[in-house]
């Protein structure tokens, strides 16, 4: 995949994909993240956190996304690349399938494309302040963008961990979990979706739209 860094492209290839799941670093703040997961019939996870493995065709740099019905939504995350021994910040959205979710975590996390940001960050230029980047989701809803989810990094587990836990190496991508969403986890099409770095002054910015397919049987 083509990336802009800095002032250059970089290609990466990208073998594995990662999906970290309950990552957050509070325990009441992942317990509420699994309650209301609980509430639309997801079964709660074998242990905390959790490393699905997914496809790596399914990240795409892409405006839109097909996605089976309406019953999908997506999450902004942080997103790993480690690529010739340099780990690399980026920010992408982990596309599930809600009702397949109910069923199996696993098969949801595989249904969806997973949307990610045409730029990344050199890790070590933010390591020191990571706490400090915030996270924020709007999505559009009646017509109008709301915020869906907005916090700090500091509510997720620190990402050099996850990437230790997860045996993170080169040619692996990993997406790290994300935030609580405000007023509960629900469907949308449209998502608008900030990484923001205040020290430095800039930002990623991942903007797309999923386009439901007609269930047919």
């Amino acid at each position: 995949m083509l990336f802009k860094l800095d002032t250059s492209e970089i290609d990466i290839r990208i073998d594995d994909l990662i999906v970290a799941g309950w990552t957050g670093r509070d325990p009441h703040a992942v317990q509420h993240h699994i309650d209301e997961l609980a509430a639309i019939g997801v079964a709660p996870p074998s242990q905390v956190p959790l490393y699905y493995r997914v496809s790596a065709s399914l990240l795409m740099q892409s405006p839109q996304i097909d996605v089976l019905g309406p019953s999908t939504s997506g999450e902004v995350e942080p997103l790993l690349i480690q690529s010739d021994g340099v780990l690399f910040l980026g920010l992408g959205s982990d596309h599930t399938d809600r009702e397949l979710e109910a069923v199996s975590v696993a098969a949801s996390k595989q249904a969806c494309p997973k949307p990610v940001a045409q730029a990344l960050w050199r890790f070590d230029e933010v390591a020191a302040h990571l706490d400090d980047l915030t996270l924020r989701c709007e999505i559009e809803e009646d017509g109008a963008w709301i915020t869906y989810q907005d916090g700090p990094l500091a509510g997720i587990r620190p990402l050099r961990d996850l990437a230790q836990g997860a045996g993170l190496s080169d040619g692996q991508a990993m997406l790290c979990g994300t935030l609580g969403a405000i007023g509960g986890v629900r469907p949308a099409q449209s998502y608008r979706m900030r990484l923001s770095d205040p020290k430095l002054g800039r930002s990623l910015s991942l903007d797309y739209r999923a386009r439901p397919l007609p269930v047919i049987s």
